[in-house]
């Protein structure tokens, strides 16, 4: 089974959340339900970046790398090789 790292953004007060899950429609849809308490007075969240897989293993040491530099400029340049 796959797993997922995903980065998604509040519109409330745009500010990121980083987590890792095997099933990412049904982690957003949880976040923005409320179901998640600590982003649960963010809402509503939407996805700004994900990345499979194939070992829960190996995306929690992703999801650490990330949570690492958050904020910094590794963590910009998620998204700028998206917009490029």
């Amino acid at each position: 089974m796959a797993h997922f790292v995903y980065i998604i953004k509040s519109l409330k007060d745009s500010r990121f959340y980083i987590g890792e899950t095997a099933d990412v429609e049904r982690r957003l849809f949880e976040h923005n339900e409320g179901w998640v308490k600590s982003t649960r007075n963010r809402r509503p969240f939407v996805m700004v970046h994900s990345e499979v897989f194939v070992s829960r293993s190996e995306a929690l040491k992703r999801e650490k790398q990330i949570k690492a530099y958050k904020g910094g400029e590794a963590f910009k340049r998620l998204f700028s090789k998206k917009e490029g």
